[in-house]
This record gives structure tokens, C-alpha cells and sequence, in this order.
């Protein structure tokens, strides 16, 4: 048992509803976007945006397609007023995009807000009060009446103004502030309250926003409450029912997500989840998980690393390397097991033609959302031979057998090891041509000539063998294991081809060809690596790159061999 002092927390009460519905929807369009950066994002910040920052991340929101924007708190600061009368004033608001701007439900406030959006041609105005029963109880000292009294009187100088100002478009929004601590039955006496003041219509609906100002229970829960709201307020075809979750316990995704299958319209949010405290619910993060199920998310997110760079100047706050689909290392795999899978799925993939996106690990292409392949697959010393293998194959060609990987990625291991840290792409690339490709020593191929036809046929090999030229030759059915032939009569000790495989390339250091070599001298098995114009040249040098390897296991033999 833990010393926690749990004795102070209560669990939060479960809603009944037992016909509940949302468990066995799915959702199958993208809800309505408002983008909160200019607002709540901006009001978390240490240092809130200036003009340059604000403009920056307006013109961000619009490329991506956000139809609604709330753009600031005019009346809590002049640079939220000032940045709503610079984006009307200069023309910065296209036709078919809403911005919107939120206000307590106090007179003051409210007139100073409809000053901000004098000339706009439609605007949103976001009317709150704080309903909850802990706020009731220790901020405002009133009771039910007295909180809905508040709203009712905002909602009518809302529609008093409105009213004066003829040639904006107001759409009318309201939220009690607060809603995850409210009472149900409360919450929806003063939806309705604030209906009755601004009589919607089917054709002229009001937005209900029903936020999660602080989340004070899991996500299904707060299904629950949305469900509730849904199948329960009057004329709820004059109704947008918005959400606005926050991320206290961490679960804002899942809870917009599981809202919008309860009956959610609408969903208020920022990029990357900036917001107060833990945050807003995350718009990206959910976009793309719409996206992942082969939803269309309705926004533009094609470069994610455009809009986190845009997000990170704005915000002066980094995006975390683990962040759903955006974050450095997202699209990486370490565990030598993950890229194992991930290579065959590629391989996989590229073999069988399907259109539909199939690989482990990955839950989406990297490419859709602007981002490469290069950083998939990195190497410290948790990786094994397919991130060894997949870093060769993938920047320089070389296509390793599945022996001479599992060698590699064990020096390169110890290499991590020793560094206690990750292996570079260049390192990589160094050990192997270090270690196995055109491996110098005593013996050097420089020319191979063929004489005669079938079981008749004769192979020369040109040498040096310590820098002295040398003719080995030998039958074969091929000029590389005639060479393994050769050279075991001349060194005086059996050498067997195990193995060989060659292809043609074109990244690895110019050449045309690359080919593999296993070569068992006496008790031990080596491999080596050999590049050339010629494939047959390739396969030689491969096998001398194996012999020079091996030398160091019989050095007296072999070097009386080459003496």
C-alpha cells in the first residue's frame, strides 16, 4: 500500500444511462473544426504571441482549411482587440471563413467585444458563465437561479447588439463554462434558458458548446454527458452541439473522439494540443487518426513539419519527439524486431501492389504527411541485423545476406555499446566497407580469363599475392567457385564456397556490381564483399575480400601460402 493521501479525492460519478449508443458507432466524417490557438492556445503561452506571431499563425490555420478560427478575447486585451480589427480592417478574412470571439457573460465585456468585430461580414460571438457546483459554491456564492439569471442577461445584450449591427452575420454560440462539474439537468436548464432568449431555428442554429474545462473523468464518461445532452435539449435540430475538451488527465483525444461518436458536431481545438494546464484537445492528432481509418479529415495536412515549425515559432513551445504522428522520432524504429517487420511489410508492400497501406508498425505512409523514409529505421544497440541491413540497402545499395547482416549488426552493436548511444548512417557505412568490401591484404585479383566450353571449360586468374603477380587456375562451373578451387590448391588448404550472390547497383561507391561471398577456411566461415564494373570482377573480389578476412584465423598456413 502506497503512503498517497487518496483519503482527499472522490471518484467522479458515473451518468447513468444504460440504453447508451455511442459504444457501437463509428465515425465516418470529420466533425466540425474551430481552431482555439488564437485564443485559449495563445492565452496559455508564457509569453502570448505578438502581432508577427499572431499573423503567422492565422494565415497557418487558414492554408490548412479551418473554416471557424476563434481569434481572440478582445475584451480581456488590447492586442486580441487589435488583432481582430488589423484581420477585418486589412481584409485578411476570406468569405468562406468564420472568425469567432468569446466573451464572459458580463455587459461590459460583451459591448467591447461587438466593438472588436464592427465590419466583419460573419463572426461567431462565444457567450460563457461558469456553471459548475464547486464554482457555484466558492466563486460565485449563488445558486441555480442566480447563475442562469447571469447567462440569460448576456444572452440578451448578445442579441440586442447582434441586432444593431445589420451587416455582420452573428452566429450565436454559448458554453457553460465548467460543463464536466455541472448537473446534467442543470446543464441543459440553462442551455435552453439561453435558447429561449435567442429562438433558433433548423435554418438559424445556435452552437451549444459543452466544453471540458477541466477533465474530471475517463472519456466515457464524458460520452456519457454529451449523449445525455444530445438525446435530451429541446430543438435539437436548431442545435451545432460543439465540444471544447481539455487534457487534464490526458485523455482529450479519446474523449473528443468518443463525443463525437455520442453525438458531437463540432469540436474545438488547438494544434498539437497547446492550452492551459495539459492542454486543448489535440486537432492534429486527431485529424490524422481520422485519417488512419480512411476518413477524409477535412483539413490540409500534407506537411506536418510545415505546421510544427509554423506551431513551435508561434508558440515558443517545442513539439514533443514522441508526438502522435508529427514528433521526430514517430516513424522510427530502434528494437531490431520492430525493423524486422517493418522491412518485410515494405518489402511486402512493394511485392504484392496493393493500394491499402500495410506495414508494421507504421499506422500510416510517412510520405502522406510530408515526411520521408530516411528516418524510419535507426541503429543503437537495441537494433538488430534489419536496421543494419535496412540502412545499407535503403541509402547505398547493398542488398546483405542474412548471414553477413547478422555479423555486421553485431560489431555495429558493440559499436553503440561502447558509445552508449546511436550508431550514424555514415558509421554504418564506414564499419561495413572498412571491415568487408574490397578488403585489402596479401591477395589482390586483377584479371580473369576463360578458355574452353562445358565440363572442358578452363578459368585464369591474374593475382598478387603480396604484391608478387601470380596465375592460379582451375575447372569450374563458374568463375567464382573455379577461383575457391584455385586458391585452395595454391594455399595448400581447403576452401569452400558456401555461399555467393550478386546484383547490379547504383549507389554503392560507382560501381555497376556488388557481390557477396561465405567462405569456409578449415573451422571458420567468413564473409567478404566485392564492387566492380563486372559482376564476374565483383564475385573474385569477393571471395579475395573473404580469404584476406580469414587469414588472421591459420596465419601460418596461410602465410606460408602466399609466400
Amino acid at each position: 500500500m502506497s503512503t498517497m493521501p487518496v483519503h482527499k479525492y472522490k471518484p467522479f460519478q458515473p451518468i447513468h444511462l444504460p440504453d447508451r449508443r455511442w459504444p457501437s458507432r463509428v465515425i465516418e466524417r470529420a466533425p466540425r473544426w474551430c481552431s482555439v490557438d488564437l485564443r485559449d492556445g495563445n492565452q496559455a503561452l508564457v509569453e502570448p504571441m505578438g502581432p508577427e506571431r499572431k499573423l503567422r499563425m492565422w494565415h497557418e490555420l487558414l492554408r490548412m482549411g479551418f473554416k471557424e478560427i476563434e481569434v481572440g478575447f478582445p475584451s480581456a486585451s488590447q492586442p486580441d482587440f487589435d488583432f481582430v480589427r488589423r484581420i477585418i480592417d486589412e481584409g485578411l478574412v476570406p468569405d468562406d471563413v468564420t472568425l469567432q470571439v468569446l466573451t464572459q457573460a458580463r455587459a461590459d465585456l460583451i459591448e467591447r467585444t461587438f466593438e472588436a468585430i464592427r465590419g466583419a461580414r460573419r463572426a461567431v460571438v462565444h457567450l460563457y458563465n461558469s456553471t459548475s457546483t464547486l464554482q457555484r459554491r466558492v466563486v460565485f456564492g449563488l445558486d441555480r437561479a442566480g447563475i442562469v439569471d447571469i447567462a440569460v442577461r448576456g444572452a440578451r445584450l448578445v442579441k440586442e447588439l447582434s441586432a444593431r449591427m445589420p451587416e455582420t452575420d452573428v452566429v450565436l454560440e454559448y458554453s457553460p463554462e465548467s460543463f464536466t462539474g455541472t448537473e446534467l439537468d442543470f446543464a441543459k436548464e440553462i442551455c435552453e434558458a439561453v435558447m429561449d432568449v435567442w429562438r433558433p431555428t433548423p435554418s438559424r442554429k445556435i452552437i451549444l458548446n459543452l466544453p471540458s474545462t477541466v477533465e474530471m473523468a475517463t472519456p466515457n464518461v464524458y460520452a456519457d454527458q454529451i449523449e445525455w445532452m444530445h438525446r435530451n435539449l429541446k430543438q435539437r435540430d436548431c442545435i451545432v452541439l460543439s465540444v471544447h475538451p481539455h487534457n487534464d488527465r490526458g485523455t482529450a483525444v479519446a474523449a473528443a473522439e468518443l463525443a463525437v461518436m455520442a453525438g458531437a458536431d463540432r469540436v474545438e481545438g488547438t494544434l498539437f494540443g497547446n492550452g492551459e494546464r495539459t492542454g486543448n484537445v489535440d486537432v492534429i492528432t486527431l485529424a490524422l487518426n481520422l485519417f488512419s481509418q480512411g476518413v477524409d479529415p477535412e483539413l490540409e495536412i500534407h506537411d506536418v513539419q510545415a505546421i510544427k515549425e509554423t506551431a513551435e515559432h508561434c508558440n515558443r513551445l517545442p513539439v514533443h519527439p514522441r508526438h502522435p504522428y508529427v514528433g521526430e522520432l514517430v516513424y522510427t524504429a530502434f528494437s531490431g524486431s520492430h525493423q524486422d517487420a517493418i522491412k518485410k511489410g515494405w518489402k511486402a508492400l512493394r511485392e504484392g501492389g496493393s493500394t491499402v497501406w500495410e506495414v508494421p508498425y507504421l499506422p500510416i505512409d510517412p510520405q502522406d504527411v510530408g515526411r520521408g523514409y530516411e528516418a524510419v529505421i535507426r541503429v543503437n544497440s537495441q537494433s538488430g541485423k534489419s536496421g543494419v541491413a535496412y540502412v545499407l540497402e535503403h541509402d547505398h545499395g547493398y542488398a546483405l545476406p542474412k548471414g553477413l547482416a547478422i555479423e555486421l549488426s553485431q560489431a555495429v552493436q558493440r559499436r553503440a555499446e561502447r558509445t552508449e548511444g546511436e550508431v550514424q548512417k555514415a558509421e554504418i557505412l564506414a564499419i561495413f566497407e572498412r571491415e568487408y568490401v574490397n578488403r585489402g591484404g596479401p591477395l589482390r585479383v586483377t584479371e580473369h580469363r576463360r578458355s574452353g566450353q562445358g565440363e572442358g571449360e578452363r578459368h585464369e586468374f591474374h593475382v598478387q599475392i603480396r604484391g608478387v603477380p601470380q596465375v592460379l587456375s582451375a575447372a569450374g562451373k563458374s568463375p567464382v567457385e573455379a577461383f575457391a578451387s584455385a586458391l585452395s590448391r595454391h594455399a595448400g588448404i581447403a576452401i569452400a564456397l558456401d555461399e555467393h550472390a550478386e546484383h547490379a547497383t547504383e549507389r554503392s561507391a560507382g560501381a555497376e556490381s556488388v557481390a557477396y561471398a561465405a567462405i569456409s577456411v578449415g573451422r571458420k566461415r567468413t564473409f567478404g564483399v566485392g564492387t566492380h564494373r563486372s559482376a564476374v570482377m565483383a564475385s573474385l573480389a569477393a571471395v579475395a575480400s573473404a580469404w584476406n578476412r580469414a587469414r588472421p584465423a591459420e596465419p601460418a598456413r596461410l602465410a606460408a601460402a602466399a609466400e
